[in-house]
């Protein structure tokens, strides 16, 4: 496949002597594509993804994570025989440009909006949404909605809190207490959280809730309605939490791993640790885009080895609502040409 001389050689496999852990000298996986020099070939290493460890199965080579080998599973070891595709390599023009990182306040986000509405609507790729709780916050939660209603979500990944404000605000018209259309606190809004955690277990689950017409609006509405999957991943600081939400960390890793490598676009909104989390999931070859008013959240998603993030600095209620009218202008244009083409 490739001839990069200078790295082939003999592979240095041991195999692992105990469930969970391996021999000192273990090679550790980046998320760029990797490459084995197996029977004089270049063979391509399986599931791509941050700090793991390449195991031989057969003439394949797999990356898994440290806690899912076991014993007498074939091992990677070294440097040897092993070669990594960075982008440095891909790239054709190699100058010296101004406003080249994948990061800038400066650069033009309508340009970026607009490119990735037509991947959705020319292209018919989905997002993957991985979303914090100032979704709702913003009132950007109604884009996101409609976004899952014409199809473009493919996927949600978020923490509990997300869910929980989101039927907060479709129950009572508020989000942390605060009300949605005037901005103030509403009376004994604080409380509003938790009597909406209520009204999902004495339901018993979302799902119960959409079915019986007690949730009747937003995004978590909307994923039920339409049978969009989605993860709510817990954390120490979770009120209730909701009857959907992992609260075992590795499954919830699991589940959003499982949606991350079926992934077209991943979209990183207002949230860091969610963001920085899916980032290491992710092979390089599956583009990301990380929105956050924040440009230390942004560049801090590329810093931790996701050099593939595009980012946007705006606030994420601005960035939904212009791509669903980038989205809006682009359908209208589609289906005006396919009238035009066909009249009758």
């Amino acid at each position: 496949m490739y001839s990069w001389e200078e790295r082939q050689g003999t592979l240095h496999i041991e195999k692992s002597d105990m469930d969970g852990a391996v021999p000192e000298g273990f090679y550790s996986t980046t998320n760029y594509p990797t490459y084995v020099f197996w029977k004089d070939q270049w063979v391509l290493v399986e599931k791509q993804r941050m700090d793991a460890l390449i195991v031989k199965e057969g003439d394949r080579f797999v990356c898994k994570k440290l806690r899912d080998i076991f014993q007498g599973d074939e091992i990677l070891m070294g440097d040897e025989g092993i070669c990594v595709k960075t982008p440095e390599e891909r790239m054709e023009d190699k100058s010296f440009k101004f406003m080249d990182s994948n990061v800038s306040s400066e650069k033009r986000n309508e340009l970026l909006i607009r490119d990735l509405a037509h991947k959705l609507v020319a292209e018919g790729k989905k997002l993957t949404v991985v979303c914090g709780p100032a979704i709702v916050h913003t009132g950007a939660n109604i884009y996101l909605a409609d976004l899952i209603a014409k199809g473009y979500v493919r996927a949600l990944l978020a923490g509990n809190a997300v869910a929980v404000h989101d039927m907060e605000k479709s129950f009572f018209n508020t989000s942390l207490g605060v009300n949605a259309d005037t901005g103030q606190l509403a009376k004994d809004g604080y409380r509003n959280h938790m009597r909406a955690i209520n009204r999902i277990k004495r339901a018993g689950s979302i799902q119960n809730a959409v079915d019986q017409g007690i949730l009747t609006s937003g995004i978590m509405y909307a994923l039920t309605k339409y049978h969009v999957p989605y993860v709510l991943a817990g954390s120490l600081r979770d009120d209730g939490p909701l009857p959907e939400t992992k609260m075992n960390m590795i499954d919830a890793q699991t589940a959003y791993d499982h949606h991350l490598r079926r992934s077209d676009i991943v979209v990183v909104l207002s949230t860091m640790l969610h963001g920085i989390a899916s980032g290491n999931m992710l092979p390089y070859e599956i583009p990301m885009y990380c929105v956050d008013i924040s440009s230390n959240v942004v560049t801090k998603l590329s810093d931790r080895g996701s050099a593939q993030s595009i980012g946007i600095v705006t606030d994420v209620g601005l960035f939904l609502r212009l791509l669903q009218l980038e989205i809006n202008d682009q359908e209208a244009k589609r289906d005006q040409a396919q009238k035009d083409q066909d009249p009758a």
